[in-house]
């Protein structure tokens, strides 16, 4: 299993696949690929399952068990977030890998507008994307600015506790869902009582949840948490759609006050093969935003964003990708099929960039079947 994960880690993946009846696999570059040749049996992912339970307990439960969430440490390689379900009737994994050392908003080169949102007094700030966009590492970055920079209380709730933070000039408390408190709904009217200056929440998933996040930020609180939405105006509509008709006029009145900003993301395949890059939405809630928001005016935000560019630092997809393009991280083609407004993307980098050809799209190396690595667990490993 360490040589696996190991080859696994050193081939840049980002989560490994174990399944009965398949092989290893392992998203490299945004692809599912195999590392071995030979299939698992329900046995070894029932060993497997075994070894990466944290508890007694859990794991006398093994066989009831239908999802379960967790984290494991690979000492050497990293920490893990793993999830065991069952699958007709058998076990199955995934475990998503968690560096060690958390990374900083430069490293994953983020918009410069980030350092000023996490440098927030009060209001709430969404990271949002779909699953597997980096919205954990940007949260991470966040909380690591702040807290070398700042004399603050942190305090994280997370199912399960992703990256670890060491005190710096903050004071980090991190808490698990399902081992420090019961969900995330009373870790956070909590954590209210326990003297926070900065909470972060892994994921807001109701409207308890969203009322009791826009109270903290109402009250004076920065508080960061995600959504699984595509955009900053999706976003909006998200939250309020949370509520009932009846109250969402109020929701979106206190939206407006309590918002203050929203980072989307894409993690996009970069021009040269190897790996991706983070292409960002960033929305600040200016006056005139605000306003917006208040009056149901969702749709006039994008144009907003895009034309606060210059005085606040925002920007819309369409121009982070345009900038990726320009600076040979993507290609034109990845960039146009990742638009918000493919039709205007075009147009508008055809009139800035005339002239002037996108890169082409190296083809993936195929991985080939050779003697490879052999692992002490008898799984022979796919070259590449």
């Amino acid at each position: 299993m360490e040589k696996i994960l190991r080859a696994a880690v050193e081939r840049g993946a980002s989560d490994l696949h174990i399944k009965a009846g398949d092989a290893f696999r392992a998203r490299i570059d945004g692809r599912l690929v195999p590392l071995t040749r030979q299939v698992l049996t329900h046995e070894q992912t029932r060993s497997i399952a075994l070894g990466l339970l944290p508890t007694e307990a859990d794991r006398a439960r093994i066989d009831d068990l239908t999802d379960h969430d967790c984290s494991w440490t690979a000492a050497g390689l990293g920490r893990f977030r793993v999830n065991i379900m069952r699958q007709r009737g058998v076990l199955s994994i995934v475990m998503r890998l968690i560096p060690f050392d958390v990374p900083s908003l430069e490293s994953l080169r983020l918009p410069p507008a980030l350092a000023g949102i996490a440098g927030a007094e009060r209001g709430m700030v969404l990271v949002t994307g779909v699953t597997g966009s980096g919205k954990s590492s940007t949260m991470a970055a966040m909380i690591r600015h702040i807290n070398e920079r700042t004399e603050k209380h942190i305090v994280t709730l997370e199912n399960p506790i992703e990256f670890l933070h060491a005190d710096a000039k903050s004071s980090v408390t991190q808490r698990e869902i399902g081992v420090d408190t019961e969900s995330f709904r009373s870790g956070l009217r909590a954590a209210l009582r326990q003297d926070p200056d900065v909470i972060l929440i892994g994921e807001m998933r109701d409207a308890e949840t969203v009322d009791t996040a826009m109270k903290a930020a109402e009250t004076g609180h920065l508080l960061v948490s995600t959504l699984h939405t595509p955009d900053a105006q999706s976003t909006i509509l998200r939250v309020m759609a949370m509520f009932p008709p009846e109250e969402q006029q109020v929701v979106r009145l206190r939206l407006a006050e309590s918002l203050h900003a929203v980072v989307s993301q894409r993690l996009l395949p970069r021009a040269s093969g190897q790996g991706r890059v983070v292409a960002a939405e960033v929305m600040l809630v200016t006056a005139a935003i605000r306003d917006l928001i208040s009056e149901g005016r969702v749709g006039e935000i994008r144009d907003f964003i895009e034309e606060g560019r210059t005085q606040y630092g925002m920007q819309t997809f369409d121009q982070h990708l345009a900038d990726l393009v320009r600076a040979g991280d993507i290609t034109y083609e990845v960039a146009l099929g990742a638009a918000t407004r493919p039709s205007d993307f075009a147009l508008k980098f055809k009139v800035l960039e005339r002239g002037v050809a996108a890169p082409a799209i190296p083809a993936p190396e195929a991985a080939t079947a050779g003697a490879g690595l052999q692992g002490g667990s008898g799984f022979d490993f796919l070259n590449g």
